[in-house]
């Protein structure tokens, strides 16, 4: 019965925490309400979720997403350091990243990871989800640009997810 009433118990939280923090507030009337939609909005869109997935090491993805700060912030001075320099300098560069995480849900986080980190975007992914075509602004080395993705991206997101 909890199943059925809370399908994505984790989404539930994230949907409530997030609710709070953008009124910026703890009243009770908005706990009730964002508590109320935490449990609505996973309840009415479990149709659209082909997998159920489940956080195998929560220590892991706390890590992950403080990797994926962090690369924000230094990408961002990167990138700014990149334009307002000589332009001629910038080597830009199309990748392509063989996936070995194969759920579409994992495809997607990595996908939009590599998107938010400025600099890069991620382009296609390929029909059978077994490549991710990834543009970057500079790129000086692309085989280490590959493997720094797998590695601090991917590997972490294939340890995380795992289905139910």
């Amino acid at each position: 019965m909890l199943k059925r009433l809370l399908p994505h118990p984790l989404l539930s939280v994230f949907l409530l925490l997030i609710w709070l923090l953008l009124n910026n507030t703890v009243a009770m009337g908005h706990v009730v309400l964002g508590a109320g939609l935490a449990v609505l909005i996973p309840f009415l869109t479990v149709g659209f979720w082909p997998e159920r997935v489940c956080v195998q090491r929560p220590w892991v993805l706390l890590k992950f997403l403080a990797v994926v700060l962090w690369d924000i912030v230094v990408a961002n001075l990167n990138v700014a350091a990149l334009i307002l320099g000589s332009t001629r300098k910038l080597q830009p560069a199309f990748m392509v990243l063989e996936l070995d995480i194969r759920s579409p849900l994992g495809v997607s986080l990595l996908a939009n990871t590599i998107s938010l980190t400025p600099g890069t975007v991620s382009c296609e992914v390929s029909a059978d989800r077994r490549q991710l075509l990834v543009h970057a602004l500079h790129v000086t080395d692309v085989e280490a640009s590959i493997r720094e993705m797998k590695q601090r991206y991917e590997q972490p997101l294939i340890e995380v997810l795992r289905e139910c």
